[in-house]
């Protein structure tokens, strides 16, 4: 079974991997908007360096070496190249392509992906002996000890010092006790994030759209497979993507006219991912046509949120959030870059603060997490998350927005770190708090 696509869905339609990294034309407005480049100044940090790379590998001429890794690997797939490309070049496609033509994920890694996103509840298990670890403060003192670092660890170490908090119960455990008999007029999906780090951003979400939409049902579902397939199994995202397509298909079945209704995902990056599992399915035929209907619902929660609370009648504009001063929105990548959703939350933050709302300068750049970059390339992935940091402090901000898991990570960390007078919260926290629901915190 192949490691690659073979096949991207571009926007001037279904082309090799080839042909579109020939779509690139080398003019070079993507290296002002590529945060690696900026950073760096390197031509291979750039989206048009890395395409032409990928393009010379499958041409025959350029093998795997140190520094074609580091080319590939440094990429944030944030996606902002291609906003920035008058072709819209899909480079971070291009990018994950030769990454998986470089086997550069280690095999044990792409196998314990595979294991436990296949098994929530092992996944589940594991994740709660991990927080039981945190939360009594063990995790820190392996971290601080060196214990990490000499067992080959070391990004586990990162890992810990970045994500802040252990819940001790998970998100569809807590919505499980919320089922309504009531015809739903939305679904949600519970996502990998939300349901196992931020509880209270899904309870939010929850809260907030019932009271703006009407009732909720929860699908059931695995891992989108976000994560495996941009740590190079293929066939482990396609395995995981037609589950959540079958256990929507079952639910839409139950429902007159459920077919119709809103899949809500409230991590951005999971989102896009949904949304492209047309690409992920291209060439299997059977799966082809539901997974065209299923990306055809997903809506990023921060859509269905501008939907209504920045419609007539908005929630009251003296929301709690913005008693303490400035709030400000950070574009999540896959959000804007993957989604092209980009007035929506502003629209939203507009309604609720007036002025409060303040723009915040390069908004649309990257922070560094992306995933596990930030554990993966600290140094690099600090640089960018220091920017960010300053720019949210040249407004004065006391609350960030923002819509994707990694990015909450990211800026919760940075803001700790560089900032600690502003708070990172998500979209749908403070929209239930406008509309008087205020959502729970994780204990």
């Amino acid at each position: 079974m192949s490691r690659t696509l073979g096949r991207l869905v571009t926007d001037l339609g279904e082309r090799s991997t080839y042909d579109a990294a020939s779509q690139c034309s080398r003019c070079g407005y993507c290296e002002t908007a590529c945060p690696t480049y900026v950073a760096t100044g390197r031509e291979s940090r750039s989206g048009r360096g890395r395409n032409q790379l990928v393009r010379q590998m499958l041409e025959g001429r350029i093998a795997g070496s140190p520094d074609l890794q580091g080319a590939l690997n440094t990429c944030l797939l944030c996606g902002a190249c291609t906003s920035a490309c008058y072709a819209r070049v899909p480079t971070p496609d291009i990018v994950l392509e030769g990454r998986r033509m470089l086997g550069t994920a280690p095999r044990w890694v792409e196998m314990l992906l595979s294991f436990l996103f296949q098994r929530p509840s092992l996944l589940a298990r594991t994740l709660k002996v991990a927080f039981i670890f945190k939360r009594l403060g063990l995790a820190w003192l392996a971290r601080k000890s060196g214990i990490l670092d000499l067992l080959g660890l070391k990004w586990l170490a990162a890992a810990d010092a970045h994500v802040g908090e252990a819940p001790s119960e998970f998100l569809v455990e807590r919505l499980r006790t919320m089922r309504s008999s009531e015809m739903p007029a939305w679904f949600y999906l519970a996502s990998c994030g939300p349901n196992y780090l931020y509880p209270r951003v899904g309870l939010a979400t929850v809260k907030a759209l019932t009271a703006l939409r009407g009732p909720v049902r929860l699908l059931e579902s695995p891992c989108c497979g976000l994560v495996c397939y941009n740590y190079g199994d293929i066939e482990a995202s396609r395995e995981l993507a037609r589950r959540v397509i079958l256990h929507w298909g079952r639910a839409a079945a139950e429902v007159e006219g459920g077919g119709d209704l809103p899949v809500v995902v409230d991590c951005s990056s999971c989102a896009a991912h949904m949304k492209s599992y047309p690409q992920l399915l291209l060439e299997d035929a059977a799966w082809s046509e539901p997974s065209r209907r299923f990306a055809g619902r997903v809506k990023d929660a921060v859509e269905l949120l501008a939907e209504h609370a920045a419609g007539e009648g908005p929630p009251s504009p003296k929301a709690r959030s913005f008693s303490a001063g400035i709030v400000t929105w950070h574009d999540s990548c896959r959000c804007r870059h993957g989604q092209g959703i980009v007035d929506a939350p502003r629209k939203v933050l507009k309604a609720l603060a007036g002025e409060g709302f303040v723009e915040l300068p390069e908004s649309d750049s990257c922070c560094g997490g992306a995933g596990a970059f930030s554990f993966s390339h600290p140094d690099l992935s600090d640089a960018l998350l220091r920017r960010k940091i300053g720019s949210v402090a040249s407004v004065h901000a006391r609350v960030v927005a923002a819509s994707a898991t990694s990015c909450l990570i990211q800026l919760a960390h940075g803001l700790k770190k560089y900032y600690p007078e502003a708070e990172v919260r998500h979209l749908s926290e403070i929209v239930a708090d406008a509309v008087g629901e205020e959502p729970e915190r994780n204990p």
